[in-house]
C-alpha cells in the first residue's frame, strides 16, 4: 500500500502519504521539506514504547537532531496544563521557528502537538505521524487543534496545518480493538455524509471490529477513500465557513455525551456511533431520510463493534444545556448535520429541544 493524496489548500497545501512500513522512511519524508535541524517528537508512552525507536533512528539518520515528550494516554489529558508541558520542554530543547514539533499518536496527541506547534514562538513546523485509525482517517487531518475545557471539547484551539501527515498501516497491529472500533466510527461517517460506496463496500464486509479481520485490500480502501473525502471536504472549506461543517456529522451529540461522562467512560468514536445514530433518528422523524436507511446505518454502526444506546446515566436536558456551549452554535441555534440519503447530508438550526430529548430518552438504555 503506497499513495499520496493531495490536501490542496491555497496557502498551505501538503500531502497525506499512505505508505506501509513507512515509519522506518520518516526522516527521508521530512528531509524533502526542507526542515530546520531540531525536532521534538511528542508521543505517549504506550505508542512510544512500540515505535518511538523506529522514529527516532530514523529521524536520526537523516541528520535530525531528535527530543521526545511524553504525555499520558487520554483525554482526560488533553489541557492547557499539558501544553505547558509541551512548551517546557521546547524552551528546554531550545526549538527555534524553523524547528518541527512531529506527533507520534492518535487523535488526542495530534491535537495537542498541532496546538503546541501553533502557538510556539507564533508557529512551527508540525508534522502528523497518526498510529490510530481514527488519527489517519481524521484528526490528522485538517489543521483542527486544540485541547478541552470542563465545560466542553475542544473549545481551545487553532486552525494549523500541518506540512505532512504520514501514514503507517502497519501500526494498527498493535491497535487495541476498541480503538479500531472507535476509528471506524469515522469512517461510517465518510459513507454517510460523502462517499455512497464506500458505506456499501463497509456492508459487504464480514466484520469490521477487529484489524485482523479486515482484508488488506479493505483496509487499503477505507484508508484511502476517507482521507480522500477529508481532503476534498477541507480543501474547499479550511476554516469551517460552510461546507467543512458535515464533517461534524454525529459530532454535537457526541462532544456533549463525552463532556458529560468526563472523557472517560466512553471514547471519541464511541461517543460518535451514538451521535451518528442520534442524528439518523432525528432526520427519520423530520422525514428527511427513509427507516429503511436509518437502519442501515445503526446496523453498520453495530457491525462495528459500537453502541446506538446512550448510557443509562446520562441526563437528556444536560445534554440540551451542553449543546448550547457547543462550537456550531449561531445565534443561539443549535446547528445538526442530518442525512437526506446515504451519501448526502445537510446542515439545519430547526431541530427542536422538545425532539432531541424524546430522541435520548429512547435511546438511553
Amino acid at each position: 500500500m503506497d499513495s499520496r493524496i493531495a490536501v490542496s489548500l491555497p496557502q498551505n497545501p501538503y500531502d497525506i502519504i499512505i505508505s506501509s512500513g513507512g515509519l522506518s522512511h520518516l526522516g527521508k519524508f521530512l528531509k524533502d521539506l526542507k526542515l530546520g535541524q531540531k525536532v521534538l517528537l511528542v508521543s505517549n508512552p504506550e505508542i512510544f514504547a512500540f515505535y518511538g525507536n523506529i522514529a527516532v533512528k530514523s529521524l536520526e539518520s537523516a541528520g535530525f537532531d531528535v527530543y521526545t515528550h511524553l504525555i499520558p494516554p487520554g483525554e482526560t489529558y488533553k489541557t492547557l496544563e499539558s501544553i505547558a508541558q509541551v512548551y517546557d520542554s521546547a524552551l528546554e530543547y531550545r526549538l527555534e521557528r524553523s524547528s518541527s514539533f512531529i506527533a507520534l499518536g492518535g487523535g488526542v496527541i495530534g491535537d495537542m502537538t498541532g496546538f503546541a506547534a501553533a502557538t510556539w514562538l507564533r508557529g512551527v513546523n508540525f508534522i502528523q505521524v497518526p498510529t490510530s485509525l481514527l488519527g489517519m482517517v481524521d484528526a490528522s487531518i485538517g489543521g483542527k487543534t486544540g485541547v478541552n475545557h470542563p465545560q466542553g471539547k475542544n473549545l481551545i484551539g487553532a486552525f494549523y496545518q500541518p506540512r505532512l501527515v504520514l501514514i503507517d498501516p502497519q501500526v494498527l497491529e498493535t491497535l487495541p480493538e476498541r480503538e479500531f472500533c472507535s476509528g471506524m466510527a469515522e469512517v461510517i461517517k465518510y459513507g454517510i455524509i460523502w462517499d455512497e460506496d464506500l458505506f456499501t463496500q463497509l456492508e459487504k464486509a464480514d466484520s469490521l471490529h477487529q484489524y485482523q479481520q479486515v482484508s488488506g485490500e479493505l483496509l487499503e480502501t477505507i484508508l484511502t477513500r476517507s482521507c480522500q473525502a477529508k481532503a476534498d471536504v477541507v480543501s474547499q472549506d479550511e476554516k469551517e465557513a460552510n461546507l467543512r461543517a458535515i464533517l461534524n456529522y454525529g459530532h454535537t451529540i457526541a462532544h456533549a455525551v463525552e463532556s458529560l461522562t468526563g472523557y472517560a467512560l466512553i471514547n471519541h468514536g464511541e461517543a460518535v456511533g451514538m451521535g451518528m445514530s442520534a442524528a439518523g433518528k432525528i432526520a427519520l422523524h423530520l422525514g428527511m431520510w427513509s427507516e429503511d436507511e436509518a437502519h442501515r446505518q445503526d446496523d453498520l454502526i453495530t457491525k462495528a463493534g459500537l453502541k446506538v444506546s446512550l448510557p443509562a446515566t446520562l441526563n437528556p436536558e444536560e445534554v440540551i444545556d451542553i449543546l448550547q456551549t457547543d462550537k456550531k452554535v449561531k445565534n443561539g441555534q443549535v446547528r445538526f448535520i442530518l442525512p437526506t440519503n446515504i451519501g448526502k447530508v445537510i446542515m439545519t438550526d430547526q431541530v427542536k429541544s422538545e425532539l432531541i430529548l424524546e430522541i435520548l430518552a429512547e435511546m438511553i438504555q
